[in-house]
């Protein structure tokens, strides 16, 4: 299954080259229909084009599939129309014990960093509050709104963590006449394994 903006998905059939069987493609806009024939379908792969994988809806279908143990067999992955970026969505285990945020929801363990951590956001140079598996907080000097779809890469001299991300909340500040943006980003197409290990290296 395909699911892309109603003019990417000839672009996005290209890139996901040679399929055996049936391909089924729906435009983004039918997010619910397209979960529905998920759900009854239980399709080998669902593939969602990367633009939209990083929109709160997309994310929230991934997580949808995620979650449904029924659907354990169908592949998550994110590709580009117009690259030949693709990712399979890693399959997480929950949490053994997840601590609760200031929402209230579950979430996974989340770190605060130490100080003078610095991440990327959309190439502009932020800094990381806190970070865990699944979304970080950031302080940066660009503007960030919510529903944004953000790319943010963090590194050391042992890894390279780069992936997609939606803007969930954002407060607005004045830090020595500058403004900044503090925002909660929520990851989508991202490796829980990379960014756990960099979580424990560079926590307070």
């Amino acid at each position: 299954m395909l699911i892309a903006a109603a003019d990417l998905l000839p672009g996005l059939r290209e890139r996901a080259g040679e399929i055996n069987g049936e391909v089924l493609t729906f435009a983004d806009a039918d997010a619910l229909r397209a979960l529905e024939t998920i759900t009854k379908r239980r399709p080998a792969v669902v593939a969602l084009e990367r633009l939209f994988a990083v929109t709160p809806r997309g994310a929230a279908l991934i997580n949808r599939i995620k979650a449904d143990p029924a659907l354990r067999q169908s592949e998550i992955r994110v590709l580009a129309h117009d690259s030949d970026y693709q990712r399979i969505v890693p399959r997480q285990p929950p949490p053994t014990a997840p601590a609760l945020d200031q929402r209230g929801t579950r979430r996974a363990p989340r770190f605060k960093m130490a100080p003078n951590v610095t991440a990327h956001v959309d190439g502009k140079v932020a800094t990381l509050v806190d970070l865990s598996t699944v979304g970080a907080q950031v302080v940066s000097p660009g503007a960030l709104k919510p529903s944004q779809v953000v790319d943010i890469a963090f590194s050391d001299r042992i890894d390279k963590v780069r992936c997609g991300a939606a803007v969930v909340w954002t407060a607005f500040q004045m830090v020595d006449a500058a403004p900044r943006y503090r925002a909660g980003l929520d990851f989508v197409d991202a490796d829980a394994g990379p960014i756990g290990a960099f979580a424990e290296r560079h926590k307070a």
